[in-house]
């Protein structure tokens, strides 16, 4: 129950829907086995948000793996990334594209790995998420917010809500690889100016790589370059996202005044929990 599962179950709840899932925000704890193993048997619907571990490997994959190729569930879902395509220098990729060039090579692997189950299988790549809580809007507010200086960057991301919306039209849609994220992949510049104009406050200055002293995971996630293209999941599964761009998810959340909702990993827990 991760920051994008967690939205996931409450749009599935309030449709009437029983959800259960593991970790701290959850109701089992992920190596209590007997009890995971009594949900699986019971679930007619199984999603892992759980990422890959840092030394490579699937947590979920290694634990309950026999368990899921063995279970009665009629479907399957895995949130990956679209960080499995890689950098292709700002062209957009779709679902046909390879995999496999990128920085997140243990996230490739447990792609495939989940493909791998079979039919029921339904995976989700999702690029930037962000939402309540989550944004840049956050970042702006708590001084975090960076510019940094680099001709044709682009990013693609994607309103969590939207996510959850994608994933519960693939309940009903066919087995295969989609792509989440929404119609005008960008700069991170320009989501930081547009926060930092509904604020009403000036944008952090431009600044280059090297004076921006980024982390080396923030380092690595500009070393790679690309659009991706949400055609598939419209056309197959008939989703259209609520916030087609940043402009429209930033001017939603900052009218917001809802809770925001928490983020907790599970036991095997990465920065790149879903």
């Amino acid at each position: 129950m991760g920051y994008t599962s967690q939205v996931i179950a409450a749009q599935l709840r309030a449709a009437g829907w029983e959800v259960v899932g593991t970790g701290r925000e959850g109701d089992l704890r992920f190596y209590d086995r007997d009890a995971v193993l009594a949900a699986l048997a019971e679930a007619s619907h199984v999603l892992s948000s759980v990422p890959p571990a840092r030394e490579g490997g699937d947590p979920v994959l290694e634990a309950y793996g026999e368990a899921l190729a063995a279970a009665s569930a009629q479907w399957i879902g895995y949130l990956s990334s679209t960080g499995v395509y890689g950098d292709v220098g700002g062209a957009w990729v779709d679902e046909t594209a390879e995999v496999g060039n990128g920085r997140r090579s243990a996230r490739t692997a447990a792609d495939l790995a989940w493909q791998a189950l079979g039919e029921r299988v339904r995976v989700f790549r999702l690029p930037g998420i962000y939402g309540s809580g989550r944004s840049a809007l956050d970042r702006v507010r708590e001084g975090h917010a960076k510019r940094i200086a680099l001709e044709g960057q682009v990013f693609s991301r994607v309103h969590v809500e939207d996510i959850a919306a994608g994933v519960i039209a693939g309940m009903e849609g066919p087995t295969g690889v989609y792509n989440l994220g929404d119609d005008e992949p960008c700069s991170q510049n320009a989501v930081i100016e547009e926060a930092a104009r509904l604020l009403g406050v000036a944008p952090p200055p431009l600044q280059t790589l090297e004076e921006a002293a980024l982390s080396p995971m923030a380092l690595a996630f500009y070393a790679e370059n690309r659009r991706v293209a949400n055609g598939k999941a419209k056309r197959v599964l008939g989703w259209q996202p609520r916030y087609p761009t940043y402009r429209e998810g930033l001017r939603d959340l900052n009218a917001t005044t809802s809770p925001i909702i928490a983020s907790a990993a599970p036991e095997p827990a990465s920065s790149d929990q879903r």
